[in-house]
């Protein structure tokens, strides 16, 4: 049995360490625009949308009414040409007012589903960049000094005279 290891290169383990200094330095804000991606994303939903879409709903809803109080003023002084225009422009306002209320139930349905699927990915993201926060430098501070250990047993192995003939002295 050999009472001594084979070290011929801790290149290797060099090059793993800066690679992995590298993927690390690199991950972590990739990880940090996603969750605030997503953050953005919620809000846009939750706010920005949700309020153009409620203001668009009470617009519409006054439009619908005027134009029901005008087919209904029409309708009294017995314009029947104009009745049949302005009975149209109810129906636009009605459809109009119908939109608006589907795009916010769908917008609210979208926000409940974000939630549903993006809860358990940002979970496994905010765990991934609590590895990378802590357990890297862990891992390139044990790597360094796996190097310095491997170095300082490779000196120690050329330093010793005959090492290289098994132990054995000329």
């Amino acid at each position: 049995m050999a009472t001594q290891a084979k070290i011929t290169s801790v290149e290797a383990i060099e090059l793993f360490r800066a690679a992995l200094i590298v993927f690390t330095s690199q991950a972590r804000p990739a990880l940090e625009e996603v969750s605030s991606e997503m953050t953005r994303t919620r809000l846009w939903l939750e706010n920005d949308q949700r309020r153009f879409w409620e203001n668009e709903r009470r617009i519409r809803s006054k439009k619908l009414e005027q134009a029901q109080q005008e087919l209904f003023t029409a309708r009294l002084s017995d314009f029947q040409e104009t009745t049949s225009l302005l009975q149209m422009t109810v129906n636009r306002a009605q459809h109009a007012v119908r939109d608006a209320e589907e795009k916010l139930q769908r917008l609210k349905r979208w926000d409940r589903e974000l939630d549903n699927r993006s809860a358990p990915l940002l979970k496994e993201i905010e765990q991934l960049h609590s590895f990378l926060t802590s357990e890297m430098p862990r891992a390139v501070a044990y790597l360094s000094q796996v190097v310095r250990t491997l170095d300082a047993y490779a000196e120690a192995g050329a330093a010793t005279p005959g090492a290289d003939s098994g132990g054995k002295k000329p």
